[in-house]
Parts: C-alpha cells; structure tokens; sequence
C-alpha cells in the first residue's frame, strides 16, 4: 500500500500557475465508452478541439496507481488499449491509488479530482442519475451527491436518457445542485434533444453561465453546477425512438441479471447495437458539442 502523488502534464501545471482556462475530461468514456482505435481518436479529437477554443485539456486518469491530471497522447493511447480497467466514483479512486491500480474516472471521481487540482471546469457526455427502478432497487449515482459537494462546473447533455430524467431533477433539486439549459427552456435527454420536461434554469451563453458561477462563488459554500447542453439537433435520435430502444436494452440487461457499476456501459453496449452505431455517432457529436460549450464556459471564467 502507498500514498500516491499526483502529476500534472507541463501543459496543465503552466496552465494552472498562470490562471489560464483549462478544462477536465473523463476518462471512462475512453476506457468503457468504445472500442479501440475509435475511442484513442475522440480523445485525441476532443483535447484538440478545447485547445482550438483557447483552452487547455486536463485528461484524468489513475495509472498504475497514480492521479494523472492531463495525458500525453502516448498515455491516452496505452489506456485507451488497457483491458480490465477499474471504473472509479469517489469510493474506490483512493483505493485504486494506494493499491498501484490503472482506472477510469467517472463523473464523480473526475469532479473530485478537477477540484484538487484547481479546475473549475468538466466536460463529459452525459451524467448518472436515477436508474429506472430505483424504487427498488436504491440505485443512484455517486455523480448527484459529486454535484451536491463539489464545485465544479459540469458540462454534459443532462442526465443519461437510460436513467429516470425527472427523479434525477428532483434529486438534484434538493441537493440544491442548479440545473442549466442551454439554449433552450426544455431539459435534453442525452441522444434526444427534448426529455419532456422544464429545465429549473436556462441560459444562452457562456458568458452568462461564468456570470452565474462567479456570483455563487461569492456565498461560499457551494457544491457543483450541471449545465444540460443538448445534443445538436443534425445529430440527434429523436425521444420516442430512443425509448424504443431504451426499453428493449432494459429487458436485455433484467434478463441477463445486470446490475451495479455494469449497468451503464451495458446498456450502451445493448443500444449502440440496436441502433447499428447510431447511438454510438450521437455520442461522439455530443461530447464535441460539450467540450467546445465547456472550453468556452473556462475562457469565460478566468477573463477580466
């Protein structure tokens, strides 16, 4: 067992001595989201298109049991080839750095580790919630709680369509967790631009969210921010298809006894083939649409 330092990229530690705009990216997407060599290139793709908008990407992951903030793209190209790789919430991310593993962050770990670097900013695809059935099954996500205790801003396209939309809201509601449309008065669904239900709040720039952000700064005491950014709308797969879908990767995953942490990427796994890669395209154009959103929130929040 040992105490793990963290390590920063160059790139990342100028960044942050210098109070210029950087933002955290995930790294589950990378190793559970697609397959190889696809899942290398939009990493690579997203890093490049942050620092195209005048920001810096802080890829995070656990290597061999140390916090990376920021990967060379020799690291993202070994992890996006790694077999077996822990998913890390805030529960196991300290175990997998005392115990010498190699992980993913989630959204939670991710947040946990932007903020102790000193990033105020993540980018990501889309959040965890409550699972459908949760009722029964007490299913939630560390990602609510993250939201609740972390300040950071969160850039996704809302909740994940899989999980209960409106149980999530309310969850976050409560958690006093403020919850942004962007551009539009109506809550996204991931894959869909429209879950059928109001946003609590709606802003239509970057320049106001940092606004917003930096006014909430001002009480202290804050957790994070989920700002919903919908998909674009050439790419999105409309509601009711989706939950044709949705319903047909549930069965599936009751069927096959799923449950726990491999519930998620199940589902995607189920969707991404039912849909014949439909889903899987969606995915990608949605995190870019996220990455370009949050590297702009970042430039925004760090300017005069």
């Amino acid at each position: 067992m040992k105490t793990s330092p963290m390590i920063m990229t160059p790139e990342v530690a100028n960044a942050l001595e210098n109070g210029l705009p950087v933002v955290a990216l995930e790294s589950t997407i990378i190793t559970h989201g697609m397959p190889w060599p696809g899942n290398r290139d939009m990493a690579l793709r997203v890093e490049a298109i942050i620092r195209d908008r005048g920001a810096v990407p802080a890829t995070i992951a656990v290597i061999d049991g140390h916090l990376h903030i920021g990967l060379s793209g020799e690291e993202i190209s070994a992890l996006a080839q790694t077999k077996n790789a822990m998913k890390l919430s805030r529960a196991d991310l300290a175990f997998a750095m005392a115990t010498g593993r190699t992980g993913a962050t989630t959204v939670a770990a991710t947040m946990l580790a932007a903020h102790r670097a000193g990033i105020d900013v993540f980018a990501t695809g889309g959040i965890g919630g409550v699972h459908r059935g949760a009722e029964d099954s007490f299913d939630i996500s560390a990602d609510l709680e993250e939201l609740s205790r972390t300040p950071v801003i969160v850039v996704s396209a809302g909740a994940k369509a899989i999980l209960d939309i409106e149980k999530t809201l309310e969850v976050l509601e409560t958690k006093g967790v403020p919850v942004v449309a962007f551009g539009q008065a109506e809550m996204p669904a991931f894959w869909s631009r429209n879950a059928g239900l109001s946003a609590p709040l709606r802003l239509d720039t970057a320049y106001e969210i940092a606004e917003f952000e930096k006014t909430r700064r001002a009480f202290g005491g804050h957790g994070g921010m989920l700002i919903a950014n919908p998909v674009p709308r050439k790419n999105e797969i409309p509601t009711a298809q989706m939950e044709i879908h949705i319903n047909e990767a549930l069965s599936a995953a009751e069927k096959d006894n799923i449950t726990g942490k491999a519930v998620t990427p199940y589902l995607l796994d189920k969707i991404f083939q039912i849909t014949e890669g439909a889903s899987l395209e969606t995915n990608i154009a949605l995190v870019i649409n996220n990455a370009e959103l949050a590297a702009d929130i970042a430039v925004a929040l760090t300017a005069g």
